[in-house]
């Protein structure tokens, strides 16, 4: 069986969403920069901490603003950790990353090492602990990865780190094979892993234009039992995740279809 995600077909938005949308860009990247600019001092001045500090207030302004310009908010439920672990996450649209860095303390990410030299952002992501990676060295990144988080963990802690495992945002009701990066890490650091569900991107679609009003919804499920092996866990992981995501897209309204491939 495989999944069709054309069942869910929205209203039309008009000129004037289009235009809000717009709205919320232009402050966005305002606030972006002055925050940024502000907020330097605080990293100077208390590191990582601070570095925190400003990026929460970030995330929170970014989420208000979507709320003033767009309608859109997003519901947190579970039980977010606080702890050194992985937060493994179904990507839908850049609504479930504002959502999900915003309600763990000390968030950071795996990222390209292109982003993290992107003035301002870049910065910022570095300083809040973010991990660069090199795609083109395969597992060899994978195993580097591993052994800066236990370094890290050892000197200062690590945080959450948030890790999407299909590797791409996808569509609602879209599921792609989860990649085996996650339990390569797991595996290499011994951490907790949390899995997160989501239905933002019924909301908030992949490309950014075109948000609709409404409430989202990230649930922090529990943890993974850390006893499973590998492959046991991969497959424990992705039903979790993928069961649930579902879950919460039928409560908004989202129609699964199934289809024989």
């Amino acid at each position: 069986m495989s999944r069709r995600a054309d069942s869910f077909v929205p209203g039309r938005l008009g000129p004037w969403q289009y235009l809000q949308n717009a709205l919320f860009y232009l402050h966005v990247s305002v606030a972006t920069l002055l925050m940024g600019a502000v907020g330097i001092l605080r990293v100077i001045r208390h590191g990582r901490a601070g570095a925190n500090r400003v990026a929460t207030g970030w995330i929170g302004y970014v989420l208000w603003a979507a709320k003033l310009h767009m309608g859109v908010s997003c519901e947190v439920r579970g039980t977010p950790p606080v702890g050194d672990c992985i937060v493994a996450a179904k990507h839908q649209c850049f609504l479930d990353i504002l959502a999900i860095a915003h309600a763990v303390p000390e968030r950071n990410f795996i990222m390209k090492r292109e982003v993290m030299r992107v003035p301002v952002m870049g910065w910022y992501a570095y300083k809040v602990g973010c991990i660069p990676i090199d795609r083109t060295r395969g597992r060899d990144a994978m195993r580097a990865i591993g052994s800066t988080i236990n370094r890290r963990i050892a000197e200062e802690g690590l945080g959450q780190l948030i890790i999407y495992p299909e590797g791409t945002r996808t569509r609602p009701g879209e599921r792609r094979s989860y990649k085996h990066g996650v339990g390569t890490i797991r595996a290499a650091t011994g951490l907790p892993v949390v899995p997160v569900a989501v239905n933002a991107g019924l909301f908030w679609p992949r490309g950014g234009w075109g948000v609709r009003s409404g409430r989202a919804v990230v649930e922090f499920l529990p943890p993974i039992d850390p006893q499973l092996a590998s492959e046991a866990f991969m497959s424990e992981l992705s039903e979790q995740i993928e069961e649930n995501s579902d879950r919460l897209m039928r409560e908004a309204g989202f129609q699964l279809s199934e289809v024989r491939a």
